[in-house]
């Protein structure tokens, strides 16, 4: 067998955290299959569906199929189950959902207003969904690692399960999207997907399976974790996290040596600080960040490894009231 991107990723011990999708809104529409690794255009999907979701803009767009569903045959018309997420920064993850007469209905559906275009909030009562990345066109590990995922899940949440076409990070498969919390996960198997997404459900972060929360960037991302794990707080507690100015870089010397000094600390990476705050004023948490860039093998079909960047929490300062501690 080849060399696969998460057997490597996993290897390397290269870090989960911060490689969750930073796009903040989503649309899921259902497409049994099959997809090719284009799968927007590569599907079976109505002509008029696929303009209209192409032509969509400031919106990632999904497919979706129940694990082990049939193929419908040609010029079959099925419901199509339709999905909308905005998983706004600084506010609470927002979701939306109905059942389509067809998938070539969805040219009715706004994914800006979604409640204008007659869909339903996600109910507080109904299952959660768990979105597992299964294409296994676009990446092999998201096939031998996903779709055990979602068959797993699906014996436990029959409704609330979906295979999806892409949540990138193949080489942290297996990764999944859980709505309505917004967490991305990675690195879940089989045999402990149901106790992590259980773990989810009762506001948990599973340590070393949350890539962090879609809709921040990387650096966010980081922060929000750290700060939490510091804290001890459940993921549903609201935080808003900002990024802080960094004091300039200061090097004794000529202005030679500042240059050769800017010159080292870009290659090694980035500085960053953030700040998550409590918006209810009962703490705030000023966090400082560096990444790393190392070469990895980002996907199954790259012929080489390429650069990629992690983020790191090195410190973690909290003021309750005024004290710092």
């Amino acid at each position: 067998m080849d060399l696969r991107c998460a057997a490597a990723s996993l290897a390397d011990d290269e870090p989960l955290a911060g490689s969750a999708p930073t796009d903040r809104r989503w649309l899921f529409l259902e497409q049994p299959g099959p997809w090719g690794r284009k799968a927007l255009r590569e599907s079976r999907l109505p002509e008029s569906a696929r303009a209209h979701l192409a032509g969509l803009r400031d919106v990632r767009v999904q497919l979706l199929r129940r694990p082990g569903a049939r193929t419908p045959l040609p010029g079959e018309v099925t419901p199509a189950r339709v999905v909308v997420a905005h998983l706004d920064d600084g506010e609470a993850p927002r979701v939306w959902s109905a059942t389509l007469p067809s998938a070539d209905a969805v040219t009715g559906v706004d994914p800006h207003d979604p409640e204008g275009s007659g869909l339903l909030p996600h109910r507080h009562d109904a299952e959660p969904l768990w979105l597992v990345c299964t294409n296994g066109s676009r990446d092999l590990c998201c096939a031998e690692l996903g779709r055990p995922v979602a068959a797993a899940l699906a014996a436990r949440w029959p409704e609330g399960t979906w295979e999806t076409t892409h949540l990138g990070g193949h080489r942290f498969s297996g990764t999944l999207l859980a709505l309505p919390s917004g967490l991305a996960l990675g690195r879940v198997g089989a045999d402990d997907a149901v106790a992590v997404a259980e773990a989810v459900v009762a506001g948990a972060l599973p340590p070393g399976r949350v890539r962090g929360r879609a809709g921040r960037s990387a650096p966010e991302q980081v922060a929000e974790l750290a700060a939490r794990e510091r804290l001890g707080l459940a993921h549903d507690v609201p935080l808003a996290v900002s990024r802080e100015e960094l004091p300039p870089l200061r090097v004794e010397g000529q202005a030679e040596a500042q240059a050769d000094a800017r010159a080292e600390a870009q290659a090694e990476g980035q500085r960053a600080v953030l700040r998550v705050v409590d918006p209810a004023g009962a703490f705030a948490a000023t966090v400082h960040l560096s990444s790393t860039v190392a070469a990895r093998l980002g996907s199954c079909g790259d012929a080489r490894a390429k650069p990629a960047t992690s983020w790191h929490a090195d410190h973690v300062r909290l003021d309750r009231g005024g004290e710092t501690c």
